[in-house]
């Protein structure tokens, strides 16, 4: 073997990681199509009871941000409004991800009594590193900035959302984890995907569908992990979420689907 040819070899595997390292932020759709539209009920646990508190849609279509051609995730909150002493939900959600949904931009605006609060998320790929600009508007009308740049990959609650659906879980048991480090407005913390197995799940459209379970996990304040929401995706090649449950700091929601257009498969995982 020529000495050449012997650090062309020795040299492979860096190269390699090198191209991973530039290209571990994108990841094959396999899910969904422009133009979904999925919508659901919003119901809150109050002293025992579940109340209808809204309603909610989420949304993906084909745009361009900054001349690269993106997906566009949006949802959308609206709350009932004889309802909304006992629970607020005004959230509006914006993403933007490559085609191949590497995250570009993330916007979330929050209104929690009489606190509203936007966060944003602003990324850029410079020498195949990760870098954020995190900006977050306080109620009190503050701005706060913070960039960092990352050798590995960072995601937002949108993009996360978005990619997990094509995840393929062909052989996962259950308690499967898939870690990764999130970010928001503010900070970087740790959260990971955990499998917990299938379930059947009846929502508002009158359908029952055969679902795989998904636990969103964080760890935010350095005490270990909690549990955020429970997905309930379809078992099909969709993976629509038709319900999600929501812990939450002062109780529990729910979400469940009741209508869906412009799905990319045919929906398999009907039960009844």
């Amino acid at each position: 073997m020529t000495k050449k040819l012997k650090i062309a070899v020795l040299l492979l595997p860096l190269l390699l990681g090198s191209l991973f390292a530039s290209a571990q932020c994108s990841y094959k759709n396999t899910a969904f199509k422009s133009g979904e539209h999925l919508s659901y009920n919003l119901y809150f646990n109050w002293k025992f009871v579940w109340a209808k508190v809204g309603t909610a849609s989420f949304s993906t279509v084909r745009s361009v941000y900054n001349g690269t051609p993106a997906y566009r995730g949006s949802l959308i909150t609206g709350g009932n409004g004889k309802l909304e002493k006992m629970f607020v939900l005004r959230d509006t959600l914006l993403c933007y991800n490559t085609l191949d949904l590497q995250p570009l931009y993330y916007r979330k605006g929050a209104r929690e009594g009489k606190r509203y609060n936007v966060d944003e998320v602003f990324y850029s790929y410079p020498n195949g590193k990760c870098s954020v600009r995190q900006h977050r508007q306080h109620s009190n009308g503050k701005h706060s900035w913070k960039t960092a740049t990352y050798d590995d990959c960072v995601y937002d609650m949108m993009s996360i959302f978005m990619r997990a659906r094509s995840f393929n879980p062909t052989g996962w048991k259950k308690g499967h984890d898939i870690n990764f480090p999130m970010v928001d407005g503010k900070k970087r913390y740790p959260a990971k995907l955990r499998y917990e197995g299938k379930q059947n799940v009846k929502t508002d459209s009158g359908h029952t569908y055969r679902c795989l379970k998904l636990a969103y996990m964080e760890n935010d304040n350095g005490k270990g992990y909690e549990k955020v929401v429970d997905f309930f995706v379809t078992d099909d090649e969709n993976h629509i979420p038709v319900r999600l449950d929501m812990h939450l700091r002062f109780g529990s929601a729910k979400a469940y689907l009741t209508n869906m257009r412009g799905i990319k498969y045919p929906v398999t995982s009907i039960v009844k």
